[in-house]
């Protein structure tokens, strides 16, 4: 087994022109970082390839524009101001397909920079806590380098790495980044409860971070025999698992086994995939392909939106033309549950903004990406109902969202949905 080396020889092996792989979400390596930055002046032109990543991404700052160009297949809030202003790229791609871009060369990578934990007796690493296209990155890298740390927990499945497959260690102990959510409220309660009423006993649920998934996953706690099959988990599913709700039972791919391809939380969440057998950590072009995703019986998959306009059109990566976060697994996931038997496709969000806008749309504000399309689409919940379309005309599926939106709200869409597209809406 290769010695380690300092972060200064291991940053060394890049040069001018490089394109980079940068370890995403919790995993990104920050003491490589710092390096990678503190050596910025004899580098031109490096490009730096990430989904989104958690801590600080000091390479992205304006006095680097000559040194590093940032192509974010996924915005993070750390890349959203630098997206917007020019100085970094958003590639739109489903999550399911970037480990693609990596093994056709489409974006040929020369060089990754991960996260793992020690090798153990066998030499293996593990890629702990974010597998997604790192898995595909490393196996096609020219040169790898990652920081070892000891807090890094130790995960199964596709993020294992021997040792052997990396070109320099560099020791690097760090807390793993945590992320906690906001207290819940009374909306989004709501709207939880109306999304766990769509959830069958024995069913495999997908869904992500942050409040209203957090709702959703406190209203299944009488559910039984729930699997799981998700792009990522926080703290809510452990939860779940601990309850005895959630144990996989029912599945017909990887029974009684909780695959994901990330994981961010609290620390509660890295403990319980420290060492666990029962989760699987797997590359997100297996996790997220939709015919995989399907193999399993009623698939649930709960996503959010930014905006939908009164026909289903479901705008999740940008606030008109500014790119907010990407489009990521959603579409995989829509689609997944539709081949499913017995499956469902929810969109979950709060009626309006925090200022007051409707989410429900007459129309999508201009340049809005459209990431699931109203053909795709199937329930669009919020606090004041669900909205069942599939199958529905037009008109139909207008009525139905009309009558979810905020009551204040509904006049107006009612007379803008006849001016503008002609349907005869009543409300």
């Amino acid at each position: 087994m290769q010695s380690y080396v300092s972060a200064q020889t291991a940053i060394e092996a890049i040069k001018s022109g490089d394109r980079l792989y940068l370890h995403s979400v919790a995993a990104a390596p920050q003491v490589l970082i710092r390096e990678l930055v503190a050596q910025a002046p004899r580098l031109r032109n490096v490009e730096i390839v990430h989904l989104h990543t958690e801590g600080e991404a000091p390479y992205a700052a304006p006095e680097f524009k000559d040194n590093f160009s940032v192509n974010c297949l996924f915005i993070g809030a750390n890349m959203r101001q630098a997206v917007q202003e020019g100085r970094a790229q958003y590639t739109p791609v489903f999550l399911s397909d970037i480990p693609k871009l990596f093994r056709e060369k489409i974006l040929a990578i020369d060089v990754a920079l991960i996260q793992v934990s020690p090798p153990d007796i066998h030499g293996y690493c593990s890629l702990g806590v974010t597998v997604e296209a790192a898995h595909a990155a490393l196996h096609t890298a020219g040169i790898v380098i990652a920081q070892v740390n000891e807090r890094m927990p130790r995960t199964h499945g596709d993020a294992l790495v021997h040792a052997s497959k990396i070109t320099y260690l560099v020791e690097g102990n760090a807390a793993i980044p945590e992320g906690h959510t906001k207290p819940i409220t009374e909306i989004e309660l709501m709207i939880g409860k109306h999304v766990a009423g769509l959830v069958a006993d024995g069913a495999t649920i997908q869904t992500g971070i942050g409040s209203i998934p957090d709702a959703v996953l406190k209203q299944l706690h009488s559910h039984k025999d729930l699997g799981v099959h998700t792009e990522m988990f926080s703290d809510g599913m452990v939860e779940l698992v601990e309850r005895g709700v959630v144990n996989g039972s029912r599945k017909a791919k990887h029974m009684n086994k909780i695959v994901a391809t990330f994981v961010m939380g609290s620390q509660r969440v890295y403990d319980f995939v420290h060492d666990n057998p029962m989760v699987a950590m797997l590359d997100v072009g297996y996790v997220n392909n939709p015919s995989v995703i399907g193999r399993n019986p009623r698939v649930t998959a709960i996503n959010s939106a930014i905006e939908v306009d009164v026909t289903g059109q479901v705008c999740a990566d940008s606030i008109g033309t500014l790119p907010y976060s990407g489009v990521g697994g959603q579409i995989d996931f829509v689609r997944g549950a539709a081949l499913s038997e017995g499956g469902k496709s929810i969109i979950a969000l709060a009626s309006r903004t925090k200022n007051g806008t409707s989410k429900i749309a007459s129309v999508l504000k201009p340049g809005a990406g459209v990431v699931t399309t109203r053909a795709h689409v199937r329930y669009i919940v919020t606090e004041y109902g669900i909205a069942e379309l599939f199958g529905k005309s037009l008109l139909k599926r207008a009525e139905a969202l009309i009558r979810i939106a905020h009551p204040e709200d509904r006049d107006r869409l009612i007379q803008e949905t006849r001016a503008i597209w002609n349907l005869g809406v009543n409300v």
